[in-house]
């Protein structure tokens, strides 16, 4: 848990204690939307659909710059120098954090997160009024909340005060004491995340799971002409396509009773029973979308209701989603209440009354849907068994492509749940994903699916070559991307029932037909030699088992190394040498072959648990 001589527990709570008196103070002014309204507009521009734009000087959330400050259960498990620096100057930063609120003019917007019976926290935003174009971050972060009515807590606290230099730029997060600030920066997606990073470790304590998921409920006729309605999870790194599917209506025939019902698209609360409760009562989107591919936001987005960061508005205040010349970040608040679909010549609602997934004993299943998007060997959909299914929430995969970051295209991103904002251990989280979703498979056989799609596409080829002495990429064929239609296909099929999977080269289910039509199209062996696939394979396992053996270490459960390691087995150039945790015991040599092919294929095909005394890993 990095060096823990540079945290001081007894400084954030003697701090913690001082800003409850602080924030009494004369110069906090306690404010609601109607106040901030017209005057985070004086500081915007108008667009013509009568909305409003601003820009930030700091385009997206400082990741790199943020810190965990606490005991051991809620810090980083590997801080980088700089992040170790921060967290060791954290005292000095703090005192200055309390000197400033005594001292600068502060606006307070108190706001609730959900809306259910349970689980309800009330959000404070405490903002700097220095500058008045912070006005703007109150009133947009705001319009993703819920007013305050009493309802069960807890309390947290956010301040932000974008004033601090940049060269102090930090966010410093006091999990234990539901407290975030953030310094230096005036992006209004720190105050987002910042509340909801700290909902998710909170319902996590409460027994709950935190995920970083969209969530919709789907209506389809199955292939027996039956309807069915189904909860959707949706799980997605940034720019893979998790809110353009959460609402994406896939091509569902409304006159026959079909349809999508939007409930949430970013965080939400599992429950055991698998129901799933909201966070956001609007959402904020990126906005690089086109009307025929995404219709509902897009809707949302040209209503005047929406509020813009950072988004290309022209001279005449016409609004262009796609110039990123200034920043490939621009983003949206956009009313839920908002999202429609022209059918048959009428304006069609597509969100849900509730926030919240029902509990499955009212659905007629629960399907899990992972959203990765690599360009080489993966099919476009593959059908998981629940250990898979662990295992996709485990890597969180997606790349960097050749378009954003030319430097590390091709190279894998891996992130527990899709989830950047866990705090304290990683494997924490995937273990409660593995016993909810192993209880819910046993509780509820036949009624819980899983699958993976990919969202990027086939057929690229980078190459590396060196120049100066420099290693360099290059781009030796382009991608051939999915089609939305497609994929929207593939996503109806899997609802319906109708889609046919066979044995594929990841070890999963690779889909083949979808629409009684073939895939063959798609056959990675006309893109690929074998060789070339091989060496993807290759390089895939070797990412997934580092991966895990990191994530290992901070606590992951035997079964979900035993399930891992199975996975591997697709590289079959691949040799294993075993690897285990201190304090477990050893597997013996002659064990080995007998450990792998009863222990974990049985795992691999049902839920059954391996003994817990034999916990290893390949390498």
């Amino acid at each position: 848990m990095g060096n823990k001589n540079i945290y001081h527990e007894e400084v954030y709570k003697k701090f913690a204690q001082e800003l409850q008196q602080v924030l009494q103070g004369p110069n906090i002014k306690k404010v609601d939307l109607k106040w901030l309204e017209p005057r985070a507009k004086a500081t915007g521009i108008r667009t013509k659909y009568g909305s409003y734009g601003w820009r930030s000087a700091i385009s997206s959330r400082i990741a790199p710059k943020t810190v965990y400050l606490g005991s051991e259960a809620v810090r980083l498990p590997r801080p980088t120098p700089l992040q170790e620096s921060i967290i060791a100057n954290a005292p000095e930063e703090l005192d200055k954090v309390l000197h400033l609120l005594r001292t600068l003019p502060f606006f307070l917007i108190r706001r609730r997160m959900g809306e259910n019976d349970e689980y309800n926290p009330f959000c404070s935003l405490v903002v700097s009024a220095a500058d008045l174009k912070n006005y703007r971050l109150g009133y947009m972060w705001g319009q993703t909340m819920f007013k305050p009515k009493k309802r069960p807590g807890p309390e947290f606290i956010m301040i932000h005060i974008p004033e601090e230099h940049q060269l102090r730029q930090q966010v410093l997060v006091l999990p234990e004491y539901n407290i975030n600030i953030a310094l230096g920066t005036d992006y209004m997606g720190e105050d987002k995340k910042g509340f909801l990073r700290q909902a998710m470790w909170t319902a996590d304590n409460l027994g709950m799971l935190g995920l970083h998921a969209g969530t919709k409920i789907v209506t389809v006729r199955d292939k027996d002409d039956r309807l069915r309605t189904y909860g959707v999870f949706l799980f997605g790194l940034t720019a893979t396509g998790k809110s353009t599917w959460s609402c994406h209506q896939l091509g569902l025939d409304f006159r026959r009773g079909e349809k999508t019902l939007v409930t949430q698209d970013d965080i939400v609360f599992l429950k055991k029973d698998g129901s799933a409760l909201g966070s956001e009562n609007n959402f904020f989107v990126k906005t690089d979308v086109e009307k025929k591919y995404q219709e509902a936001m897009y809707n949302a987005l040209i209503d005047k209701t929406a509020l813009f960061e950072n988004v290309m508005i022209k001279a005449d205040g016409e609004v262009d989603f796609l110039d990123e010349s200034l920043t490939a970040n621009g983003r949206a608040v956009i009313q839920r209440k908002k999202l429609r679909v022209e059918i048959d010549g009428k304006m069609v609602d597509i969100w849900s009354k509730s926030i919240n997934l029902p509990p499955l004993t009212e659905l007629d299943g629960l399907v899990f849907a992972f959203i990765t998007r690599r360009n080489t060997i993966m099919s476009f959909a593959q059908e998981l068994t629940p250990a898979q299914a662990v295992l996709a929430y485990l890597w969180g995969e997606s790349t960097h492509s050749y378009a954003s970051q030319p430097h590390r295209a091709g190279e894998s991103v891996r992130i527990v749940g899709t989830d950047p904002f866990i705090v304290g251990s990683r494997a924490k989280k995937v273990n409660r994903f593995y016993e909810i979703i192993m209880t819910l498979v046993d509780n509820f056989p036949g009624k819980v699916k899983f699958f993976q799609y990919n969202t990027g596409g086939i057929g690229e080829i980078i190459e590396e070559y060196m120049e100066n002495g420099q290693k360099k990429k290059r781009l030796v064929r382009k991608v051939k991307r999915v089609p939305i239609d497609l994929m929207a296909r593939i996503q109806r099929g899997d609802l319906r029932g109708t889609n046919i999977y066979e044995k594929g080269i990841l070890g999963t289910r690779e889909i083949k037909r979808v629409d009684g039509e073939s895939l063959e199209e798609w056959d990675i062996h006309k893109y690929y030699s074998q060789e070339q696939i091989e060496a993807y394979i290759k390089d895939l396992v070797e990412g997934r088992r580092a991966f895990t053996e990191e994530v290992a270490e901070e606590g992951l459960l035997p079964e979900i190394i035993a399930a891992a390691e199975r996975s591997f087995q697709i590289d079959k150039s691949s040799r294993r040498t075993r690897v285990f945790v201190p304090g477990t015991t050893e597997i013996k040599p002659e064990e080995e072959k007998e450990f792998i092919s009863t222990t974990a294929e049985y795992l691999w095909e049902t839920k059954a648990r391996p003994p817990r005394d034999r916990f290893w890993r390949g390498r």
